[in-house]
């Protein structure tokens, strides 16, 4: 039977709807492991639907989490959610920055586990207010300071929540399992890691993270975008002795100076031959006063490698450097991990597939492509692809394209809603026709 037709026409009738979840929550932006009101929605959409939920501490190890903001700033955040319109019978689930959902139909008949990544959460940005940016012209633009949806996780968590809507009314049709992930804090390469320790893809046999925009023209898949770059980022706080830098230098021990001389050295370490090799020192900030000798400074780091072994060579070095410059100016020092990703290359017979597919299916995308550029970002869907691969599955990451009114991460970021549609039916076609994998890969 071509189902086909009758996919066109289910999704259809939800694009409007796709519209409204992404403009809601664009509305609300919340940041990594804030994602409280956002994640609330979900849960209660997904459970309405009739998923399978687990959730919170059920899908995220505490301890593997990097970038957890203060207590403070959860409670506080907490808070602001439910004055925004969280439901709170979700929140306690949430509490505390366990802001991740995995939703899982078991269709009862015999068949591998499929699984989605989608992201949830925004940047620490401030979004435009002018006429020129069509958020605030819509009335959609974002109303918490220092948060934006400026890298198009808004949509993606429509797409998500649009394919749980897809899939449940085919499910009759489906076979075997189909898991879908809704993760935080991917901003930074936070949250993935803390979700593939909890165990959330040890069970799954072919995998799937996606992303819209990335310079990729509307109309146009990537179905194995290219390999992404390992990174780790660390934040370096460096602690000294203050003192009057006239009446008694000589007791003084300058945390300013120890990392101004690592920000230089670091800057200066050797590059890998072997790949692309990457350092950047993003923030340093020290000082009280001109004639006080500085006793506190912050550094934020980050290195990235083409692949896991120069990330970690380039790190190596990185850490040399950091604890050379707190000898030079005898002052002590601490390394927080704040984030981290790895390096990952598709499955070729899964993008074959998918491209197969997606060629024969989905004719709104009038270009597709297995493989795009090299990349020079990090994603940590890399975290889940890595596990999945490495218990013997299949994983890949797509780019939907779409037109954008501005680069991503910028504060008049937007995209054409279009893709939102073209990604629900490319995801719910992928899914419909799964049992044909084995068939033409001989698997």
């Amino acid at each position: 039977m071509n189902m086909q037709p009758l996919l066109n026409e289910s999704i259809q009738q939800i694009t409007g709807q796709l519209q409204n979840w992404r403009r809601d929550f664009h509305h609300f932006a919340e940041s990594g492991w804030f994602e409280f009101r956002t994640a609330t929605i979900v849960a209660d959409e997904l459970h309405r639907l009739g998923y399978s939920l687990k959730m919170g501490k059920e899908v995220i190890k505490a301890e593997a989490r990097m970038g957890l903001p203060s207590v403070q700033a959860l409670q506080e955040q907490e808070q602001r959610a439910i004055k925004q319109g969280a439901l709170v019978q979700w929140l306690p689930h949430f509490s505390g920055g366990f802001t991740g959902i995995v939703a899982t139909l078991d269709t009862g008949k015999a068949g591998p586990t499929l699984a989605f990544r989608v992201d949830m959460d925004a940047l620490d940005l401030d979004e435009d207010q002018s006429h020129v940016h069509r958020p605030y012209t819509e009335d959609f633009s974002s109303c918490n300071a220092k948060m934006m949806h400026a890298c198009g996780h808004d949509g993606h968590t429509a797409i998500g929540l649009g394919l749980a809507r897809i899939l449940k009314q085919y499910e009759d049709q489906l076979t075997g399992k189909i898991k879908l992930i809704f993760q935080p804090a991917e901003e930074g390469t936070r949250g993935a890691k803390s979700m593939v320790e909890a165990g959330v893809v040890d069970d799954v046999d072919f995998f799937i993270a996606i992303h819209i925009g990335l310079g990729i023209p509307m109309g146009e898949l990537v179905c194995g975008n290219g390999s992404f770059l390992a990174t780790t980022k660390i934040d370096v706080i460096y602690r000294g002795v203050a003192s009057h830098a006239g009446g008694k230098p000589e007791e003084g021990k300058n945390a300013l100076l120890a990392a101004a001389q690592a920000a230089l050295g670091l800057n200066a370490m050797p590059r890998h031959s072997k790949g692309i090799s990457r350092i950047n020192v993003g923030v340093l900030q020290a000082g009280s006063g001109r004639n006080v000798i500085p006793d506190h400074a912050l550094m934020k780091v980050e290195t990235r490698g083409e692949t896991n072994e120069i990330n970690e060579f380039i790190y190596d070095k990185a850490l040399s450097i950091i604890e050379g410059a707190a000898t030079m100016q005898d002052v002590e020092y601490e390394i927080q991990l704040m984030g981290a990703a790895q390096s990952s290359k598709p499955s070729p017979a899964w993008v074959d597939f998918i491209y197969q597919q997606v060629q024969q299916h989905v004719p709104e995308l009038s270009s597709v492509v297995k493989s795009g550029e090299q990349a020079m970002g990090s994603e940590d869907a890399t975290y889940f692809m890595e596990r999945v691969k490495a218990n013997g599955g299949q994983a890949s990451y797509l780019v939907f394209g779409t037109e954008l009114s501005a680069g991503h991460h910028h504060g008049q970021f937007d995209f054409n809603e279009d893709v939102l549609a073209i990604a629900v039916k490319t995801l719910a076609t992928l899914t419909i026709h799964l049992p044909d994998f084995n068939t033409q890969f001989n698997q």
